[in-house]
């Protein structure tokens, strides 16, 4: 999240946009552990308005928190506003069960009332009259118009085999996270059997993955700011994600998610940690001009 003056951040959006990264990415958390959070609807909000040519990946919302009704009517209002300019990715959470309660919601229940909501958003988008009705909620000839045109992608993030069945049935890419290049190829190819065993044939499947670095010319103080970043989110020992959170130079980030690309991650939501938010920018530029390259 860029938070702080609506110059300063104008500033920043408008030097990422010219300096190469082609889209932010953004969490959603309602209450994370000690009451972190940002509202990703929101945020997406405020950034697509601050420059014509950012996109935005929202990655990932934890649809199971809301109702899917008024979900939809955000995203075909941001739809107008910046059309084809927003990826809309879901997940389940997991990490903080409290975050749900308090929401009341139920954590044994979150994956199955996405699959719910998932469903629902995706007929109430095309601008036809939905009807739609589950144990956690129910509706009658809702309608969302103008229908979203174009379409946004969904992405569906997670590590689980439910996640896997999860992209598969209701979304265009698998958002991966803390794992290997070896189960990233492994898992995308799963998403796409099932999915065309399923029926959905021509989807336009664009796989990602979401990643922490931490960056610094001193590869020590890139792995200290990097760890100090993630347990202060987390409140978990670095150790825990270390194999899969890269540091360094921006030339040793770059080695490390190549190897993600060649497994066919064609979206890549990097949190860098630096210095400073310029630095982290810059940094994120050089990664993703190498990565081209």
């Amino acid at each position: 999240m860029l938070a702080g003056e609506f110059e300063a951040r104008k500033a920043l959006v408008d030097e990422i946009v010219a300096s190469g990264v082609n889209h932010l990415f953004l969490a959603d958390h309602v209450s994370f552990k000690t009451g972190m959070g940002m509202d990703a609807i929101v945020n997406a909000a405020t950034l697509l308005a601050m420059n014509p040519r950012l996109h935005v990946c929202i990655g990932v919302y934890l649809l199971a928190l809301r109702h899917p009704l008024p979900v939809a009517r955000q995203l075909a209002t941001l739809n107008e506003s910046a059309p084809g300019r927003l990826i809309f990715g879901v997940g389940v959470g997991g990490e903080d069960r409290h975050e749900f309660e308090i929401c009341g919601v139920d954590p044994a229940t979150r994956g199955k009332r996405t699959n719910h909501s998932l469903a629902a958003l995706r007929s109430l988008m095309t601008g036809e009259k939905t009807s739609y009705r589950c144990e956690f909620f129910e509706f009658e000839d809702a309608l969302i118009r103008p229908r979203v045109d174009p379409p946004i992608p969904f992405m569906v993030g997670g590590r689980s085999d439910a996640a896997i069945r999860r992209a598969a049935k209701y979304s265009e890419g698998w958002l991966a996270v803390w794992c290997s290049p070896r189960r990233f190829r492994e898992a995308t190819a799963q998403v796409e059997e099932i999915a065309l065993a399923s029926g959905r044939v021509d989807v336009p499947w664009r796989h990602g993955l979401q990643v922490w670095v931490g960056i610094d010319n001193d590869r020590d103080k890139a792995r200290e700011i990097l760890a100090r970043e993630m347990y202060a989110f987390y409140r978990t020992p670095f150790e825990a994600f270390e194999k899969y959170s890269p540091y360094g130079t921006p030339e040793d980030v770059a080695e490390f998610l190549s190897t993600y690309v060649e497994a066919g991650a064609g979206l890549l939501n990097v949190k860098a940690c630096a210095s400073s938010d310029q630095a982290a920018a810059l940094g994120v530029a050089e990664v993703a001009r190498l990565l081209r390259r």
